[in-house]
């Protein structure tokens, strides 16, 4: 793969996060949460990208948690992957470039090519119509130059891939959920199968279409629940969608929450978990640069319901994409929060910043 020089690059800033977090009532239906008023800051500010940051994912390194990275896309029609070290300083021999809009990413681990457990990143090239697949940490292609996506859609309006999020079951199986930029309502998501196409390349097979769409605006970010078996997504300016992640479970929508109290555009969600069944759903509303919160295991004897918990205001600004875990990091021993900012670059948050007095850290 051919690679050049980004136009530019700004050194790592180490910031201070906030010392107080004074809190004001906020309604949610008829729950009272509490809202920050105060600004919460990162601890190191990536370096740029070239054109327009959008969407981050984690791969932790299994043996050292300090090597792990942190990879972001550059969404436009030469595009790039971006590869960054937990201090946020670009790896540029692992950047990936020359990608036709790359809008989100996410990471799986151990898909099995050639017999060998392979751990991957995933982004959608919305020019190309395909989604490309990275070998990590090495960033090798291994897609065989993508592998094209909604090709059975007869609209070409619809063919556009934009969301991605990744999912392996408990059988070993690894599935893709791709959206796209505009899409029809029952049909917005497709779920593909990969797997070794028997030359240690990946190949996707579709294996279910679902996902109900307001017709508000959009469907973007995806993210998925491995250990309750739920994929989310956020359909902007109406709420969150949750359905089963297993297709063998059929279509059901198991909820539709985060319905009140954004501002504009509902984008990223991730998801911190403090156990394999107790944690939070981390929701952003993109316009008033903050971060709505809500249980992740919903309430007692209904896991379907999940009440707001907290709204967070961040220094990222009209923050699109976004990641966390709850792992231990050097220099995040709580966990690790990401969040895309409209300035080109990627915020580096402590857990414990973003939970404060309110929340609970792992």
């Amino acid at each position: 793969m051919s690679r050049f020089i980004p136009m530019m690059g700004v050194a790592c800033v180490m910031l201070a996060s906030c010392q107080s977090t004074p809190t004001t009532p906020v309604q949610d239906s008829t729950k009272t949460v509490s809202s920050v008023d105060s600004i919460v800051r990162p601890v190191y500010v990536s370096d740029t990208v070239r054109y327009d940051s959008d969407d981050p994912a984690f791969w932790i390194n299994p043996t050292d948690t300090s090597s792990s990275l942190v990879i972001g896309t550059d969404k436009e029609e030469d595009g790039a992957l971006y590869v960054y070290n937990l201090q946020g300083k670009v790896i540029e021999q692992k950047v990936v470039r020359n990608l036709k809009r790359p809008n989100n990413v996410d990471v799986g681990y151990g898909l099995m090519l050639k017999g060998k457990p392979t751990d991957i990143a995933v982004t959608t090239e919305r020019l190309g119509g395909t989604i490309r697949i990275f070998a990590v940490p090495s960033m090798e292609a291994i897609d065989g130059g993508g592998i094209e996506v909604f090709k059975e859609e007869k609209n070409p309006d619809f063919r556009a891939p934009m969301g991605v999020a990744l999912y392996k079951d408990k059988q070993g199986t690894m599935y893709a959920f791709v959206g796209r930029k505009d899409g029809p309502s029952g049909e917005y998501i497709w779920q593909y199968k990969l797997s070794d196409d028997g030359t240690g390349k990946v190949k996707a097979t579709v294996v279910r279409k679902f996902g109900h769409y307001s017709g508000k605006k959009e469907i973007e970010s995806i993210a998925v629940d491995a250990e309750l078996g739920y994929v989310y997504y956020s359909d902007e300016q109406f709420g969150v969608h949750q359905y089963y992640a297993d297709p063998a479970k059929g279509n059901e929508e198991l909820s539709v929450f985060a319905k009140e109290g954004f501002t504009e555009d509902h984008e990223g969600i991730s998801i911190y978990k403090l156990t394999d069944t107790t944690g939070y759903i981390i929701v952003s509303d993109q316009g008033a640069n903050k971060f709505h919160i809500f249980r992740r295991e919903g309430e007692p004897g209904k896991p379907f319901e999940h009440p707001l918990l907290k709204v967070v205001k961040v220094q990222a600004n009209k923050s699109d994409g976004s990641e966390v875990t709850s792992l231990a990091l050097p220099g995040f021993p709580k966990g690790l929060f990401v969040a895309m900012s409209d300035n080109k670059t990627f915020e580096f948050y402590r857990w414990e910043d973003i939970a404060g007095k309110e929340l609970q850290s792992k």
